[in-house]
């Protein structure tokens, strides 16, 4: 993995509940491997420190994972043994402890993931927590900036990352997240009506990357749910007409770049059933890019998901579904051209696999839970 160098850790407001009681309160799950089966522990304290794990079925915590290493920022990746299962967990760094938490382990026969995006509103999350999801992705800009708490032109600072897990505390302790990168997630400068001339965005995701545990490069990433045939993938895509300039957000994606040739091997040879694509770009801009070879490495797959504009939308072009979700829906509305399904909706996008029979049943819901459009998807033979 990456190394870890040295994390300004945020004392704006929140100070982790530094007092007698050293309680730690800001914890997020996620996966560093495509193993459903292996789930990361992560957490932050005020004063550095080792890293200490203990889960079981029970507050009777059975197991104990431990990393002997001094820091502020933790990572530790616990195995899972059972299926259909509520884990229990607690972690500590000295004299600093949580309380008892859960969370699911993957299931067998019905799975629900949420995919989100542009989380600047702070909207309530009441309706995906009773959906019950067993994971939780994003679509791009996690976060509204990161110059406003860190100041300009810093890159290594978590504290907006911080924030965002503050704000919904008990999903981020019970639900495993898997974000993807948007132009908001690394603006490390304000943007300004042109181009200055330092760099506004932190191409390499530094704060982004340090925060959260991903698989692979962490600013491009896929897990796989074998079980119900279906792989996710992330790609860094974002505001991609303003490569090669000082507002650059994202990683190239032109036919010879890494990110380009990873995700034509990845889609190459036999595919699982479901391959849903992440990005934080307009769906039309990205299946144009580089003559059209963008949209062919998407069909590929059987949906992209976006969270660029500020809208709902599905959208069906060379029988290939796009969607756009946003938490700030209300904005102005630029459909896709080949555009099925448009509202000015605050939203998310949930995804239901079931394995008998194999389907993928994909809802896009406003945030009172109402369902705005329903598709299916099963496997042919």
């Amino acid at each position: 993995m990456k190394p870890r160098p040295g994390i300004i850790v945020g004392l704006a407001g929140w100070l982790l509940a530094a007092s007698a009681s050293a309680q730690v309160e800001r914890i997020w799950l996620t996966h560093r491997t495509s193993d459903p089966s292996k789930i990361v522990v992560n957490w932050e304290t005020t004063e550095p420190g080792n890293s200490v794990v203990r889960y079981g079925l029970s507050q009777d915590y059975t197991e104990t994972v431990a990393v002997e290493e001094t820091v502020t920022l933790h990572h530790v990746e616990i195995p899972l043994a059972k299926r259909d299962t509520t884990y229990h967990y607690s972690v500590s760094t000295g004299d600093q402890t949580s309380s008892d938490a859960t969370f699911k382990s993957y299931p067998t026969d019905v799975l629900r993931v949420a995919v989100v995006a542009d989380w600047q509103g702070k909207p309530k999350l009441d309706a995906i927590l009773q959906d019950n999801v067993h994971l939780l992705l994003t679509a791009g800009d996690n976060i509204d900036c990161l110059h406003r708490l860190c100041g300009v032109g810093v890159k290594d600072c978590t504290m907006p990352y911080g924030e965002l897990i503050d704000r919904y505390p008990d999903l981020f302790r019970s639900t495993p997240f898997m974000p993807v990168l948007g132009n908001h997630d690394r603006e490390i400068r304000p943007r300004g009506p042109k181009p200055p001339a330092e760099p506004v965005y932190d191409i390499d995701a530094t704060a982004f990357r340090d925060f959260f545990e991903l698989p692979g490069d962490e600013w491009n990433w896929y897990f796989d749910m074998a079980d119900f045939g279906v792989r996710f993938v992330a790609l860094d895509l974002n505001h991609i007409s303003d490569m090669g300039t000082t507002w650059q957000t994202c990683h190239p994606f032109d036919k010879d770049s890494a990110q380009y040739q990873w995700y034509e091997k990845l889609l190459g040879g036999p595919q699982p059933s479901f391959v849903v694509t992440l990005y934080n770009e307009r769906n039309a801009s990205v299946r144009s890019q580089v003559g059209g070879s963008w949209g062919k490495l998407l069909r590929r797959g059987t949906i992209a998901i976006t969270g660029f504009g500020y809208f709902a939308e599905r959208a069906e072009v060379d029988d290939f579904t796009y969607y756009n979700t946003s938490l700030s829906g209300k904005g102005d509305k630029y459909p896709d051209p080949k555009s099925k399904f448009l509202a000015s909706e605050n939203s998310y996008v949930l995804m239901t696999f079931t394995r008998n029979p194999l389907k993928m049943a994909v809802e896009i819901k406003n945030l009172e839970g109402q369902v705005l459009d329903r598709k299916e998807f099963r496997v042919t033979p």
